[in-house]
């Protein structure tokens, strides 16, 4: 795979993944490390979770290049502001767990056409790359990436799938793209390392899937919900420390 895969025309499409805010917004700190984070750091965690593979160094001509295309999107952005739009649309909570029975329906209709029936992708003729994705298995994205966590992969579905729909012609209903996400990510996909992951167990986010948690909900719950019973025990603790 590749950055285009996940982040759509070149990381400029309107919640498509797009990296309009990345420049005006780096260094920053992110909960899931515990640390303040550079371009980098954030970059190379894609090339080891979301594509498998190996880090770059920073000197490296393709982290170059790559951090020159990041800053070349976001020159126009301000300092600390995040244009609509940018990342991932996050989409309302469902009453009820995402269901993947559900979700694999949809993906027959909606998706396999594109990502084949075995979720495998599609490679280009000459077999350097994918066209579409594969979405689960051994190419696929692995478990400690960011769509591993249903919402994300939901609020990417939404505006963005099948393909040629965009968030001003949607056609998946709110509940179809959290249904087919959950069937995605029920599927193997490779194992990435966790370890260090979210050393303040207190700010997993709600969908994070691995425990442990300092609430009381379980893996399931937290990786195909229901959610809002997190999110609300969360919201009174929080209040409460």
């Amino acid at each position: 795979m590749n950055c285009q895969n996940c982040h759509l025309n070149a990381g400029t499409q309107p919640w498509g993944n797009n990296y309009l805010a990345v420049q005006a917004n780096y260094p920053k700190f992110r909960d899931r490390s515990g640390t303040l984070e550079n371009q980098v750091k954030r970059v190379n965690d894609c090339f080891q979770r979301s594509l498998n593979g190996q880090a770059l160094d920073s000197t490296d001509k393709a982290m170059k290049a790559i951090l020159a295309y990041i800053a070349w999107v976001g020159q126009d952005v301000p300092k600390h502001y995040i244009p609509r739009g940018s990342g991932i649309y996050k989409l309302a909570l469902l009453d009820r767990a995402a269901d993947t029975l559900k979700g694999r329906k949809i993906f027959i209709e909606k998706c396999q056409t594109c990502h084949q029936k075995n979720g495998e992708g599609l490679l280009n003729d000459s077999g350097t790359a994918y066209t579409y994705p594969p979405l689960w298995g051994p190419a696929s994205y692995n478990n400690a990436a960011g769509l591993f966590r249903i919402s994300n992969l939901a609020g990417y579905v939404k505006y963005n799938m099948p393909f040629g729909v965009s968030y001003q012609n949607a056609q998946l209903k709110d509940e179809d793209a959290w249904d087919v996400a959950s069937f995605i990510n029920a599927m193997p996909r490779p194992s990435g390392d966790k370890t260090k992951d979210w050393p303040d167990i207190a700010k997993k986010p709600f969908d994070h899937p691995f425990g442990p948690y300092a609430d009381p909900f379980t893996e399931q719950q937290h990786k195909f919900g229901p959610f809002k019973p997190i999110k609300k025990w969360k919201s009174t603790h929080n209040k409460k420390s």
